[in-house]
């Protein structure tokens, strides 16, 4: 006889909703009341909700994701102030010692660093959720690159999902290198839900968490937050944070270096 499966509670529902459009770009309440098996008010709700505060457009029937609508994908984030991205990358491949254990999330600024990190030809295990960073690392014979397994996704040109985070949990890592879409007063913040997700399933198999992010991206909030400020032991990034925001990571202890070309 089959069981019923337990019903999500809300902010998990609505986080998986999120994951849905990021795969689908849009979705219709009739579908998210049979994948969630709640009511079409309950959807409608869901969606009104996120629509407010500003995680996907609202269309008649349905949604549309924000994250499609106005984020670009990593190919064209890359193509992005890409100077910057290189001086952040190269200060933080510094940080690396031959030995070391690793684990690396999918994005634009951390698929920059891999493939500095690969020319250092160090020892290394690498474990990552990106395919950009598997691929520039395994370009060194003397590293082991592990690739988490989960849903594909083109966009991001990476792997998410529960599978991806579970298979996160069965390792132990020396630092994980993350990026982020934002960074303020309020914490470390991204628009992408699954991408969250395994930020912070690396960031709790890691002895340090270090945040790669150019200064484009200080004073921004996006919709979901990755973590508070006292989460990241060191915030690498070419340019100097502002004051206000200076004294907020002072406070949380984080190590601020500042890339210099």
């Amino acid at each position: 006889m089959s069981r019923r499966r337990q019903r999500l509670g809300q902010q998990e529902r609505q986080a998986q909703l999120l994951a849905l459009l990021r795969r689908e770009g849009t979705v219709r309440i009739a579908t998210l009341a049979k994948v969630f098996d709640v009511t079409t008010e309950t959807a409608r709700r869901d969606l009104d909700e996120l629509a407010a505060a500003g995680a996907l457009k609202r269309t008649y029937g349905g949604g549309a994701s924000r994250s499609l609508i106005d984020e670009p994908g990593i190919g064209i984030r890359n193509r992005a102030r890409a100077a910057e991205r290189g001086v952040i990358a190269s200060a933080a491949a510094r940080m690396v010692e031959s030995g070391d254990a690793l684990m690396i999330d999918c994005g634009s600024t951390t698929s920059v660093f891999a493939n500095v990190l690969a020319a250092r030809n160090l020892h290394l295990t690498v474990l990552t959720n990106c395919l950009p960073v598997a691929h520039a690392l395994s370009t060194n014979a003397h590293c082991r690159v592990i690739l988490c397994p989960g849903d594909y996704i083109a966009r991001e040109v990476g792997t998410f999902g529960t599978d991806t985070i579970e298979f996160v949990a069965k390792f132990k890592a020396d630092k994980a290198f993350i990026g982020a879409g934002g960074l303020g007063h309020d914490g470390v913040t991204d628009a992408d839900s699954m991408g969250c997700s395994v930020k912070r399933a690396m960031m709790q198999r890691a002895d340090r968490t270090i945040l790669l992010l150019d200064s484009s991206k200080y004073d921004r909030m996006h919709f979901e937050r990755i973590c508070e400020l006292a989460d990241i032991d060191t915030l690498v990034s070419e340019a100097a944070p502002p004051k206000k925001l200076a004294a907020s990571l002072r406070l949380a202890g984080v190590q601020v270096t500042v890339a210099k070309a």
